[in-house]
C-alpha cells in the first residue's frame, strides 16, 4: 500500500490547521528522502531508517525543536497506519529525537521593545501604524501566538472588561487580559484605523485588516515586523519575551502556562531555562562579583 497522506490528514479532525499542515510538510519530506533510500511504501520502513532519518537531520543542523516535531509526526502517521492496517507494527513507536542542547528562545532587550513599541523609525499612515500598534501590543503584552491573534473576531474582545478570548492549538479556548498600553492600542485601531482600512469586501468580524482590507495573516505580521523590529526579529520572540518576563517578575509557572495556553505544563519549563539564563547574564554584567 502507498503512503495515503491524504486518507491520514483526514483523520485528523481534533487537531489545528498549522499543526495538519506541519504533519504534511514533516511527512512527504521524510516519504522522499526514504525514496532516495528506495523506500517506497510505509511497509518497508523499519526503527533503522527512521533512527538513520534523525540522525540526518541532525547532520543538516536542524533546530533540535524542529527535529522533535518531525519525529512527533513521524509517530503520528505510523500508528495511524498501524490501526488501519496499513502496517503491522508501529516502526515508531517511542521514537524520540536525538539528545544535545536546544536552542533557546530568543528573549528582546529592552532597548528592542522600546523601539519596537514606544519608538518605531517607519513613516507608515496613522491607521497601519495605529493596526501595528495594537498588533505589537498583543503579541507582546497578552503572549498570543501569530495564529491566535491573526484569527481574532470582534466577538472575542472586550474592552470594558480588558480581555480576549482566544482560540488556540486544537480549538481550545482560554480568557486572556489585556494590559493597559494594549487595551488603548486596540481601541485606538478598532474605533480609528480599522473603518480607514475596511472595504464593502472586508470581513466584519475580522479584528485586524491588511493594507487592502483583506484579513491579516502571519506572513503580514512578519513584514510588519521586519520594517519596525531594529533587529531581525520573529513574531513568536515577542510571545518568548512575554513568558519570560513574567518569570523573571516572579509569576507562578501554572499561571504563565495558563496565559500561554499550553496543554502541558513541561511545554512552559523551557522559559524557567531562558529566565535562568537572562538573571544569570544579568549577574555577570551588572555585579562587581558577576
Amino acid at each position: 500500500m502507498g503512503w495515503d497522506f491524504d486518507a491520514f490528514e483526514r483523520s485528523l479532525t481534533s487537531a489545528a490547521p498549522a499543526t495538519i499542515s506541519a504533519y504534511r510538510s514533516d511527512l512527504r519530506a521524510f516519504a522522499a528522502w526514504a525514496a532516495r533510500s528506495g523506500v517506497e511504501t510505509p511497509t518497508e520502513v523499519d526503527r533503522a531508517l527512521l533512527r538513520r532519518y534523525l540522525a540526518h537531520l541532525t547532520t543538516r543542523r536542524y533546530a533540535r525543536r524542529t527535529i522533535a516535531r518531525k519525529a512527533s509526526s513521524l509517530r503520528r502517521y505510523f500508528d495511524w497506519a498501524r490501526r488501519r492496517g496499513v502496517v503491522p507494527v508501529d516502526p515508531a513507536a517511542g521514537l524520540t529525537a536525538p539528545g544535545g542542547t536546544g536552542r533557546l528562545p530568543r528573549v528582546l532587550r529592552d532597548d528592542e521593545l522600546r523601539v519596537l513599541l514606544d519608538d518605531p523609525v517607519v513613516d507608515d499612515p496613522p491607521p497601519v501604524r495605529q493596526r501595528d500598534d495594537a498588533v505589537l501590543e498583543l503579541l507582546y503584552g497578552s503572549g498570543l501566538r501569530v495564529s491566535e491573534l491573526c484569527g481574532l473576531r470582534r466577538a472575542d474582545v472586550d474592552l470594558d472588561a480588558r480581555a480576549l478570548t482566544v482560540w488556540g492549538k486544537g480549538g481550545t479556548q482560554r480568557r486572556v487580559p489585556i494590559g493597559e498600553p494594549g487595551a488603548a492600542a486596540l481601541a485606538a485601531w478598532l474605533h480609528e484605523g480599522r473603518p480607514q482600512l475596511a472595504t464593502p469586501d472586508s470581513p466584519s468580524d475580522a479584528v485586524f485588516l491588511g493594507r487592502r482590507g483583506g484579513p491579516l495573516g502571519p506572513r503580514d505580521v512578519r513584514r510588519l515586523l521586519d520594517r519596525r523590529a531594529p533587529a531581525p526579529t520573529h513574531p513568536h520572540a515577542l510571545r518568548h519575551t512575554f513568558a519570560t518576563h513574567l518569570l523573571d517578575g516572579g509569576a507562578d509557572l501554572r499561571a504563565v502556562q495558563e496565559l500561554l495556553g499550553h496543554a502541558d505544563v513541561g511545554t512552559t519549563q523551557i522559559y524557567t531555562h531562558v529566565s535562568t539564563e537572562r538573571l544569570q547574564r544579568v549577574h555577570r554584567t551588572t555585579h562587581p562579583r558577576g
